[in-house]
Formats: structure tokens, sequence, C-alpha cells
């Protein structure tokens, strides 16, 4: 019979602490926690204590306005983007212009479909905030 308990092995990933505090910022990136062992060559690879701790596997650069869009949503109780009133639709284009959302090709047309407005009224709402 052994005395007290075994010694802990290294955590599983879901346990690792490191990986804990990662998760909110993951989950705002559209990242995934992906073992070290399990790591693939464009995976970035942290440490814990200097040990491999967690890969991060980054997500494609094409659900990136996607993500944003759900962000947004989220800002705004979850509502769908089209149900915004025309002040709240134009503080999301001021909030996605901060983050770059119409650098991305088609970004315009995308976030004119989810407020459920046409690009011109995208235009409109990004050229009174330049004026403001």
């Amino acid at each position: 019979m052994a005395d007290g308990p075994a010694p802990a092995g290294p955590a599983p990933l879901d346990e690792h602490p490191f990986t804990a505090a990662l998760r909110p910022l993951l989950e705002a990136i559209g990242a995934t926690a992906v073992d070290p062992a399990e790591a693939r060559a464009e995976d970035v690879v942290l440490e814990w204590d200097g040990a491999p701790a967690v890969a991060v596997r980054l997500p494609h650069l094409g659900s990136a306005l996607d993500r944003l869009l759900a962000e947004t949503a989220r800002q705004f109780d979850g509502r769908p983007l089209a149900e915004l009133s025309r002040t709240e639709k134009q503080r999301v284009v001021a909030l996605l212009e901060e983050r770059g959302a119409f650098t991305v090709r088609h970004g315009v047309e995308t976030v004119a479909s989810a407020l459920g407005v046409s690009r011109f009224t995208v235009y409109n709402y990004l050229n009174r905030q330049e004026k403001s």
C-alpha cells in the first residue's frame, strides 16, 4: 500500500491551467487548443514552466469576418444584426471598421447582408464615421 496519493503526471490538455487561462482568447479568435504531441508545423506551441503545454491551431483567415460578425452580435445581446436599430447598426459598422473587417475581400457586401442593409448604406455609415 502506498503512502499518500500517486504523483500526478502531466495534466491532460483540458485540465492544464495555462490552457484554461487561454480558453477565452482562443474562443475569441476562433483558435483551437491541441495537444503539443499532435502539433503541426503551422501550429504555435506554447510552453509552461519550460515544457510544451498547449499547441494553438489558428483559424483559417476565410472565417475571420464571420467570427467578427458573431462577436459583434454577442455585444448586442446576441440579437440578429439585421434586427438592430439604425443607430446600433452604425455602431456595428464602427466596431467592425476598428477591427479591420472592411479590409477583407467582400467585407462591405458581407456586413451589409448581415445587417440587412445595402452596400450603399454601409458606405454611408463609414463616411459618416470619417466626418465625426
